[in-house]
């Protein structure tokens, strides 16, 4: 069974934590970088072997390699003719998607309740958006000749079915994230293709392995299709470069309350903290206010060289991200943070995008006590941009806790309880993420 119904009752009450829906993808594809770390069929990190067909997919035993055969033994010779080239991710799921078309995929059903489903032909594919995209269909005249190459000119349909292959894959795949929310690959499920986006979700989608899981994150007075939104893209965002990504990915401008509320957003989104004593006043910064900013708190005047020194270290901060947005430097984050010292507000997105890369630099490093101050001071940033329910403040909590507990501070059971409370809704007791690293800890604080 490709997608299994879990609630069929609409006029109960839904709470928060239920499992909604949980579907195996139609079709998926494993990152290529993460070839020979993880299987290629189940996605586990562990031993694998290398396909002695076309020597570039792994498998971590024989029951995997059994398993994915039927959809690899139709790209295995393709890779082997294009080898030492790497066919792209896309381009991989792509043919997948073709070849099993041709061999009856059509009529696969993703059940969303007992009577309502979707193929694959049901998903939107946005056509007349791709035409006028011109990035898009450069990408997609690459993707032709890939797939020419290692398929076969004659296992490809015609070019208006390809490219409505390639906008369902674009406007309708999920990203198959791991326990820390890290994208392992792309996958298409097309029961969960109905639930529509907001900035401040309902539910959230997790998966163990390849399967996914949407789980509701608030209570619910009855199960409507039409009200369940996830997130579609990262929310430590401004609502401008959210709906930026959503109309260059999506085709759509979200029109959430979180992003009609501009001038609530705001308030913290590029603001100045007061430097009043005792004073945790937000002043947010507009350049053609700045020279009668004052703090909406405690009514106290910025002082001009202040604010100059604010625009210096805003400017600093924001090429310093830019030019680590591939790989973050702690050393680097530590000369931005001294940078802003006291001049950002904890809310201040920049600031929190600074916290969340020298936070996980930290980790990388082992530098247990860098990691623990980044950790602490990014969980009001995550609660303000993600909310209270998202599962990356759970994971930041089990993270902090983890660290914490290295490190001997008195916090960390109380943080592991923090992120319990969280990651019971966002994944279940049932998840590996509970079972195998939030018990575990668990177990050790209170011992």
């Amino acid at each position: 069974m490709k997608s299994k119904v879990l609630l069929d009752k609409h006029d109960e009450p839904v709470k928060k934590g239920t499992t909604l829906l949980t579907a195996k993808p139609f079709a998926y594809v494993l990152k290529s970088k993460l070839q020979g770390q993880r299987c290629d069929f189940c996605f586990k990190r562990t031993d694998v072997r290398r396909c002695s067909g076309c020597r570039f997919v792994h498998y971590c035993g024989q029951v995997c390699q059994r398993e994915a055969w039927p959809e690899h033994s139709a790209e295995c010779a393709g890779f082997k003719k294009v080898a030492p080239r790497i066919v792209p991710d896309c381009a991989r799921l792509m043919g997948r998607i073709i070849m099993k078309l041709k061999k009856g995929g059509d009529e696969e059903k993703g059940q969303i309740t007992s009577i309502r489903y979707r193929k694959f032909k049901d998903l939107m594919s946005h056509y007349s958006d791709l035409k006028n995209d011109a990035k898009r269909m450069e990408h997609f005249e690459s993707l032709v000749a890939v797939l020419s190459a290692y398929l076969g000119q004659n296992n490809l349909p015609n070019t208006v079915e390809l490219m409505g292959i390639f906008g369902r894959i674009c406007v309708n795949s999920f990203n198959i994230l791991d326990t820390d929310m890290i994208s392992l690959g792309t996958g298409i499920y097309l029961a969960a293709t109905i639930i529509d986006h907001s900035c401040r979700p309902n539910a959230v989608a997790v998966f163990e392995g390849t399967t996914i899981y949407i789980r509701s994150t608030q209570d619910m007075p009855s199960l409507d299709w039409t009200k369940i939104r996830i997130s579609y893209i990262d929310l430590l965002s401004s609502s401008h470069d959210r709906r930026k990504e959503l109309h260059a990915n999506y085709y759509f401008l979200c029109d959430c309350a979180h992003c009609a509320d501009v001038d609530s957003e705001s308030k913290f989104l590029n603001s100045m903290q007061c430097s009043n004593s005792g004073c945790d006043g937000a002043i947010p910064f507009a350049q053609k206010e700045d020279d009668h900013l004052k703090c909406p708190k405690c009514t106290q005047q910025v002082k001009p060289s202040r604010i100059a020194d604010y625009q210096e270290a805003a400017t600093f901060t924001q090429e310093q991200l830019e030019n680590m947005k591939d790989v973050a430097y702690l050393d680097v984050c530590r000369v931005v943070l001294r940078k802003q010292g006291d001049l950002f507000h904890p809310l201040n997105l920049l600031r929190a995008k600074t916290l969340d890369s020298a936070f996980e630099s930290a980790i990388e490093l082992q530098q247990w006590e860098d990691a623990a101050d980044c950790g602490r001071s990014l969980l009001p940033a995550y609660h303000h941009y993600y909310g209270p329910t998202h599962p990356l403040v759970g994971i930041l909590y089990l993270k902090l806790a983890k660290i914490q507990n290295l490190t001997g501070s008195s916090e960390a059971f109380e943080n592991a309880k923090k992120a319990e409370s969280i990651i019971t809704i966002t994944h279940g007791r049932n998840s590996s993420l509970y079972r195998e690293q939030l018990l575990p800890l668990m177990h050790q604080l209170r011992s």
